[in-house]
């Protein structure tokens, strides 16, 4: 028996017990692997549970935790850090055939994603940012950004942050609009903001590195002062290079 057949059995609720589970008499042991095979899915649905909570509160926990079921055995965890369980989700979700009607889902749990990696990201220097502050025009538009490790980038054509509000926290209902959301982590715990209208292209360019300025010639439209506070303000620069 091999560790596949061994996963595949274990995630598989009608496969026969594998070969070599046996029980203290030497027998196959049906009633004892059941049992474990049992736990396995449980707790696998209850970390997804506990990763994804506005899911839950969307859709209610009888469905979540049917569907919970269906992910873990066509999604089994590949690796033993259950804070990260959950990768696949999105995808899931968008192919899953009774959510295709919640075309929202997809991206709620891609924002829930985003911030738990967030959480999990390397440290920097919140205060950094501060530093534009103190740029001349000229050396402002010279000047590249080196976003935070904990810094996430969510581009949505539905209204995510407000779902997810209303979710988790009885927020207002949603508006009918895209709306792009930053993840930042100036702390202990990341928090999601709403990015200004039509600034995720000029927002992409300083994450791949341009300079402000060459940003700027290229979405001109761009609010730039209002992006650049919210990066400065939520801590989410970690160097700026002048």
């Amino acid at each position: 028996m091999t560790q596949t057949q061994f996963r595949t059995a274990l995630l598989t609720p009608d496969a026969p017990v594998p070969a070599g589970v046996i029980g203290p008499t030497g027998q196959s042991s049906a009633k004892r692997f059941n049992v474990y095979r049992n736990n396995v899915t449980t707790g696998l649905c209850r970390a997804l549970a506990d990763n994804f909570p506005a899911i839950r509160s969307l859709v209610g926990s009888e469905f979540f935790q049917a569907m919970a079921v269906e992910f873990v055995r066509a999604c089994p965890p590949n690796s033993p850090l259950m804070a990260g369980y959950g990768l696949a989700l999105p995808d899931f979700l968008a192919q899953f055939p009774p959510t295709q009607s919640l075309g929202y889902l997809p991206d709620v749990a891609r924002l829930e994603l985003a911030i738990r990696q967030s959480y999990h990201a390397g440290d920097h220097d919140p205060k950094a940012g501060a530093r534009l502050g103190t740029l001349d025009e000229a050396r402002l538009m010279q000047t590249r950004l080196r976003l935070a490790p904990s810094f996430r980038l969510l581009i949505s054509d539905w209204p995510v942050l407000d779902i997810w509000n209303a979710a988790l926290s009885g927020g207002p209902k949603p508006r009918h609009q895209a709306q792009s959301v930053i993840v930042a982590r100036p702390a202990f715990d990341p928090m999601p903001h709403l990015l200004p209208t039509g600034a995720e292209a000029f927002l992409q360019a300083l994450i791949d590195m341009a300079t402000i300025g060459q940003a700027i010639a290229a979405h001109p439209d761009t609010d730039v002062l209002a992006v650049l506070t919210l990066l400065a303000t939520t801590g989410s620069i970690s160097e700026v290079m002048s």
